[in-house]
This record gives structure tokens, sequence and C-alpha cells, in this order.
């Protein structure tokens, strides 16, 4: 039985970016069931579903939104902070959300607003997504004007406002509580935790984050039921439909619908197969952040706890795909440079770990690599785990330590060809 779309059944409507054209297509009836229920009805239904949160923690949805807590022990407004900072190299699923079907979003972003007691939205949306923050400032005026948004939402006397804010380009941004630093007008640096977020967040309130991707699927929990929703899937951890945005050596990249859990090989077919004909060779399963897989783990699960099992992660579930011909010691000293340069500085295992990676791994790949670097670079990821105030270290660790546990064979080629065995990309040769 082919799979239903579910996220991306309005993606080439055009009518969709309007309130007139969303409705048409089914939108806002999960907000109008949403509203005559009680809140902590829609937070149970989540719950129920199994709805893990789509940014890369893969943390259950509704129980984040438990963690709020009630008016009576901490007075003050409680906020929703949609993480739209999508800056992980090979992640882009959210910009097809935002671009081609942002009412989905909102109307994902106001049935968690209700469940949880958030009177505003905060949408922080990456910097370089100046088409998608325009779509959604539209679509958000569009909801004003058709009583969606504002003082007594869809006569229900629910109140909600919503905002727009662009970020800097900054990486460390997309860290929940840098992002916050961030919207309060600060330098954005990752908080020391605890205090959580649910409890001191936004301007030091309750706040709730969550991916845009997560809160998507929100409206189509609340119409269609949390057992439909578990219906899709691996099991009753990894269940629901799941967005993979796949980059590299496939003929047709791009953002593809599979139920969670479909295998690499599967999401390599759905894109053509691999450019060329070339063999696959590694793939990264979760973005920069995850550690690099060999091909034969492709038949893997790509769901949360499979994929953590195999020492990698589902994360943001962007695919990168590598061919026979890439250079893994390559590819793993361009990603060590994206994390050193994106490194707040403010902890210094992550300050000074990011720079030793990136070093150790671009002097193997120029032929300078001794016998020694292979334990170094694990003796620098050990360092560097569990020893800094956000997880940017940790994702740095991800991808340097697959180079070696996963790819040794090509450490030990580099330093016994004395330079790079394999042939330079394009933009490398002179």
């Amino acid at each position: 039985m082919a799979f239903e779309k579910v996220l991306t059944r309005n993606v080439g409507n055009p009518d969709v970016l309007t309130v007139d054209g969303y409705r048409k297509a089914g939108g806002y009836e999960a907000l109008a069931k949403g509203l005559k229920m009680e809140p902590g009805e829609i937070t149970e239904e989540v719950k129920a579903s199994g709805l893990r949160g789509r940014g890369g923690a893969g943390f259950p949805c509704g129980l984040k939104w438990s963690f709020i807590p009630p008016p009576d022990k901490v007075p003050g407004p409680r906020y929703l902070v949609l993480n739209a900072d999508e800056s992980e190299p090979g992640t882009f699923k959210d910009r097809l959300l935002l671009e081609k079907d942002p009412h989905q979003v909102i109307e994902g972003s106001i049935l968690c607003c209700y469940a949880v007691g958030a009177e505003t939205t905060y949408i922080y949306i990456r910097g370089e997504y100046t088409d998608a923050a325009r779509i959604l400032e539209d679509a958000i005026r569009d909801c004003y004007d058709h009583g969606i948004l504002g003082d007594n939402v869809m006569g229900s006397g629910f109140k909600h406002h919503m905002y727009v804010h662009r970020g800097a380009g900054a990486y460390i941004c997309g860290e929940e509580t840098g992002m916050l630093e961030s919207l309060e007008g600060k330098r954005g640096q990752p908080r020391v935790k605890p205090p959580f977020p649910a409890v001191v967040g936004a301007f030091g309130q309750p706040t709730v984050i969550n991916n845009v991707e997560t809160l998507a699927n929100v409206p189509h929990i609340v119409l269609r039921g949390s057992e439909w929703f578990k219906s899709i899937g691996t099991d009753e951890k990894n269940t629901g439909p799941k967005l993979y945005a796949v980059s590299g050596h496939v003929e047709r990249p791009g953002t593809y619908e599979h139920p969670i859990g479909v295998t690499m090989h599967e999401i390599i077919d759905a894109c053509g197969g691999m450019w060329r004909d070339k063999k696959l060779k590694a793939y990264i399963p979760g973005g920069a952040s995850a550690a690099m897989l060999t091909a034969d783990e492709a038949n893997l699960a790509m769901d949360f706890d499979t994929l953590a099992k195999a020492g990698s992660m589902l994360g943001s579930a962007a695919v990168i795909v590598m061919d026979e011909d890439t250079c893994i010691v390559r590819a793993g000293a361009r990603l060590a440079k994206f994390f050193n340069h994106e490194s707040c500085g403010q902890c210094t295992p992550c300050r000074e770990g990011t720079n030793w990676l990136e070093l150790i791994l671009h002097r193997i790949e120029e032929g300078h690599g001794t016998q020694a670097d292979a334990d170094l670079l694990l003796r620098v990821t050990t360092n560097m785990t569990g020893t800094a105030l956000c997880a940017l270290a940790d994702a740095a660790v991800g991808p340097a330590r697959s180079v070696v546990t996963n790819f040794g064979d090509e450490i030990q080629r580099h330093i016994d060809e004395g330079g790079c065995p394999f042939p330079q990309p394009r933009y490398l040769a002179a």
C-alpha cells in the first residue's frame, strides 16, 4: 500500500499559502476541534501518539509540554518559541514546510499554545531564510485578518499573538537556551541548566521550545487521533511520518516524506538511486552532528532508537549520502571546520576541542598524519563528551570519532601513502 503523505500533502498547491486556500484543503479543522477540547486533553493526545521532537533530540513532545508549571505555582505569561533556526549542514526539511505550507505550522503552534496556556509564539527563524520569513509573515497577517490570531481566536475566547524573529547566522542559536538569549537581545550563548526553559525560559517565564516539523504533526494528531498516528512507524517509540532531507551523491536530492523507520536503501531508491550509478560508501543519517555509518549499515531502520544503538542518531534526519569516491577523512575535516567555526567559545572543552579536531583531521588529509593521530582523535573526543554547557561539543564528536571507529582503514591509507588517495573534488582541484 502506498504511503499517504501527511506533512507534505499540500506541497505543490500554491493556494494553501492563504487562509482561504488552506481551509479548502482541510486546514484549521484541527484547531476548531482542539479549541472545543480541554487543554489537558490535547497534551494527553499528543503524549499518547508517541510524537517525538523532530529537531534532533527526539524527546517526547507531549511530555515536554507537561513540564510547564501551572499558573498557581509560577504566575505570569507562558511562551512558545518555535525553533526554525535550521542551520546544520544538510538540513533543509523545515524550509519546505515554512515556504510551502506555513499555515500547517501556524495551526500546530496555536494548538500547542492552547494546550499549555501560552498567549504568545515567537518564531525564531534562520536569518538566511528570507523567503520563508516573508511567507510566514504574510500568512500571520492573513490569520489576523481572519480571526485565527488575535484576542479571540476563532471566537473561542482564547488569546494568541505570533511574531517572527530573524536570527543572524549563528548555528549556536539553534540550541534552545542560546536561542532564548538571542531572542532577548543578548549574545547567543547557551545558559547553565537547570533551570530548564519549561520553568525559566523566555524573559524568565515558562517556555515550550519545539521544532517546526514537530508542531506540523500536531494538527493531524488532534484531528485524526493518536491511534492513527501510532499506526505509522517502526514501533510504539518511533511513530508517525518523517521528513528526510537528502543531499549528496543521489540522483534527486530533496526532502522526502516516509513513515519513520524506512531504511537507507529505501530512501536512496526514492531519490532515484546513487548518482551516476556509483556505489554507496557511507552516509550521515541525522545531520552534521551524527556519526557516519558504512554502506553495510544501510539496512538499518532510520528511526531514533535503531540508529542510537548503531552508534549514530536520527537527529534532524538530514541524510548526507557519500559514494565510493568520497574521502571520509576530508569529509570529517570539513565537518570539524564547521563546528570549530560555530563554537561560541564559552566552554573550554568545546572551544579547544573543536579546533584540535579540525587540525588533526586536516593534518591527516594533507599527508602529515602519524600513527598516533587516530588515538589522539579518540582522546580529544572523549575529553569533549558531556563536558560543555550545550550539545555542540558532543555534536562535533560524532562525525570525528566515526572517522576513526568506522573508517580507520582510510586514516591508515593517508598515513601510508603520504596524502589523500582519493580524487580531489572539482571545487578543490587546481
